[in-house]
């Protein structure tokens, strides 16, 4: 008797499927095929680690994993929500891992890396969303006594008092919290989640500390208008983001949302030059474009952006 196949996306196995545009050319990416590539999956299967790459179906781990740069996912493989356009697991969680902040600072340290990304599942589950574990792993890799600066990609904590006060506190170098798409389309794309409140968790990041970064990002291709983009990128402003990040959405599996269309490579640098004159520090936006990829060098453009601002006030 062998077991059945686990079934990543119970909630959405019964759906009918969504039939998507095919890719245009601009949408080209490399399996992860590297022998630096294979050399980062054994470091994590070995410490127990996941990463948002594998788990979402990231199409830059080729890539980011070829230059050994991953973000780590902490809180477990499992997330207690089921967004539309989510690869990642979703059902009931495991236990929390109280050993996985040291195995993630081991790892850190054995790959030498100067900028590390941390990102969880959603743990509605958890009394905190689960900010007691992304504390625990910044302190571990602050003990390193490295200069390994620290990004944190954080759920919105559903409101949990005090969660996003913590981890603000444990002063990570970039707060980022994605808001993942405008306003009208909450209730079919990211139903468990509010607009409004994501964007006051980032404000009340920099209320605790207005030295951290902030950073958030939308995917389009969704069936957004460019109005509607151009209202979030005020709002974020509003909120005080420092960098902003637009991709295009690409369809895990038939069975999550469509796309709507593929929005040109013309179209992204539009959308850069406009968020540009906003007010952002930085803004990376592009078909490929995703929330850590290319974080390491990013944040130094990001710092040296708020150095020569400083400079001109």
């Amino acid at each position: 008797m062998t077991d059945k196949p686990t079934v990543r996306h119970p909630e959405k196995a019964h759906k009918p499927d969504n039939v998507s545009p095919r890719k245009p050319d601009w949408i080209r990416v490399k399996a992860p095929t590297s022998e630096e590539a294979a050399e980062v999956r054994r470091l994590m299967r070995e410490k127990n680690l996941h990463t948002v790459c594998e788990e979402a179906a990231c199409p830059n781990i080729g890539e980011c994993w070829k230059h050994k740069h991953a973000t780590f996912m902490i809180l477990g493989d499992t997330c207690t929500r089921a967004c539309a356009f989510c690869n990642v697991k979703t059902g009931k969680p495991g236990a929390v891992d109280l050993m996985e902040p040291e195995h993630l600072a081991d790892s850190v340290a054995s790959m030498g890396l100067k900028h590390v990304v941390i990102t969880s599942v959603d743990r509605d589950d958890l009394p905190d969303g689960g900010a007691f574990q992304f504390v625990a792993s910044i302190e571990r890799i602050r003990a390193l006594g490295t200069d390994c600066t620290v990004e944190i990609l954080t759920p919105d904590f559903r409101d949990k008092a005090g969660a996003i006060e913590a981890v603000a506190k444990a002063s990570p170098d970039v707060f980022n919290h994605n808001l993942e798409t405008v306003p009208r389309l909450y209730p079919t794309i990211r139903p468990g989640a509010r607009y409004f409140e994501s964007l006051r968790l980032l404000q009340k990041v920099k209320e605790v500390n207005l030295g951290i970064f902030t950073k958030s990002g939308i995917m389009v291709g969704l069936g957004e208008t460019r109005t509607e983009v151009l209202q979030v990128m005020d709002d974020m402003r509003s909120a005080g983001i420092d960098f902003m990040t637009i991709g295009q959405y690409l369809q895990p599996t038939v069975k999550h949302v469509a796309i709507d269309r593929f929005v040109t490579p013309d179209e992204f640098e539009d959308y850069k030059a406009v968020a540009k004159a906003k007010g952002f520090l930085m803004v990376a936006a592009s078909p490929l474009t995703r929330s850590s990829h290319h974080a390491d060098r990013d944040f130094a453009e990001l710092r040296a952006a708020r150095e020569k601002r400083n400079a001109a006030e």
